[in-house]
């Protein structure tokens, strides 16, 4: 029996999936996005709707699946199979796609462009799905908090709670080719809710292993494109240093014993908001501004009177200046509403305003 052979007897229509809010539409469609995102769950989704005869699904990082024999048989094997669905996980598009299938679903880290295709960029759950996810919690109240804790990959919700921690940081290592570049990437998470400059963190590497400027910049650049990382930039200041955020909060906790809540908070913030808008930018004391929604968030984890008038001082000029007509206080537990001047602010917690995006 060749290998193609074996591969065709694997069988997904019974893997349980979870609703997502996003799904496969396109019978051609090519899936990114960082390493345990929830990208094959998407497609066992996908091939639910299929015959198990009717699809074949070849994963290019099996050490096991033999690339040679499978150019050599892919296209006659699919002939002779009467294949509808192709689908190719990690793929380097080191051979030429077959002609004639009904659907090709392809997940890869490369940016290759191919006509016909569309991509879908899979990212970690936000909070909404998480919810449909965590059944093991009987409240939003008890969900959130493991949120918060162990953050958004779909996979850690079904881990003991001893070994989340242990299994973000394995997750953190698939994106990586080899111990420089995991370097890179914990010095951009140790600095996730900073506004950094890459120059400042390249600088600041460089004393602790030799690296050079281009292999950072470019490693920066594969992360930012493949949506492990996120620059965001000042509102109408382009060339300003940008603020770092990580692709999944709970990342903060596992690369240093210096705990930083409020950089933590405002990651998460910031990852529910960019699933929901393409415009997103900072300003001096505005942790997020929405331009097209003339809205302004703050994420404060723990509100309180105290701050209210130095919190009403540093953005009151900023609302005048950009006619904003909304502000969201985004907290742990608080919710109530402050005036600033005569706009009145919403103080909310995380678990209420997240689900109301």
């Amino acid at each position: 029996m060749n290998i193609l052979e074996q591969i065709y007897e694997i069988n997904f229509n019974k893997t349980h999936c979870n609703e997502r809010k996003i799904t496969i539409t396109d019978p051609y469609t090519i899936l990114r996005g960082p390493p345990k995102s929830g990208k094959s769950y998407l497609i066992y989704d996908y091939l639910s709707s299929y015959k198990e005869t009717e699809y074949l699904y070849i994963d290019f990082s099996e050490y096991k699946n033999d690339l040679v024999q499978i150019k050599k048989n892919l296209e006659n094997f699919l002939k002779i199979h009467t294949i509808k669905v192709l689908v190719l996980e990690n793929f380097n598009f080191d051979m030429i796609l077959p002609r004639g299938i009904e659907s090709i679903i392809i997940t890869t880290n490369r940016f290759d462009k191919l006509d016909m295709f569309k991509t879908i960029y899979v990212e970690g759950l936000d909070f909404e799905e998480f919810l449909l996810f965590d059944t093991k919690h009987q409240s939003s109240s008890n969900s959130f908090n493991s949120f918060l804790k162990y953050g958004n990959f779909p996979e850690i919700i079904e881990y003991g709670e001893h070994k989340k921690s242990h299994r973000n940081y394995e997750i953190s290592q698939l994106y990586c080719e080899d111990s420089i570049q995991l370097q890179i990437l914990f010095i951009f998470i140790k600095n996730a809710g900073e506004k950094k400059s890459i120059f400042q963190l390249f600088s600041s590497l460089k004393k602790e292993i030799k690296i050079s400027k281009d292999r950072f910049y470019k490693t920066a650049e594969l992360f930012e494109k493949n949506k492990v990382l996120f620059f965001c930039q000042k509102y109408e200041q382009s060339k300003a240093v940008k603020k770092i955020f990580a692709h999944n909060h709970a990342l903060l906790d596992i690369v240093s014993y210096k705990k930083n809540f409020n950089n933590l908070f405002k990651n998460m913030t910031f990852l529910e908001l960019n699933k929901r808008y393409e415009k997103i930018y900072y300003l001096d004391n505005i942790d997020f501004f929405l331009p097209d929604e003339n809205e302004i968030v703050l994420a404060i984890p723990f509100f309180n009177n105290l701050i209210s008038a130095t919190i009403i001082s540093k953005i009151l000029p900023n609302i005048e200046l950009y006619a904003v007509k909304k502000v969201i206080i985004v907290t742990v537990n608080t919710l109530e509403s402050i005036f600033i001047g005569e706009l009145e602010a919403q103080i909310v917690p995380f678990r209420n305003w997240a689900v109301s995006l």
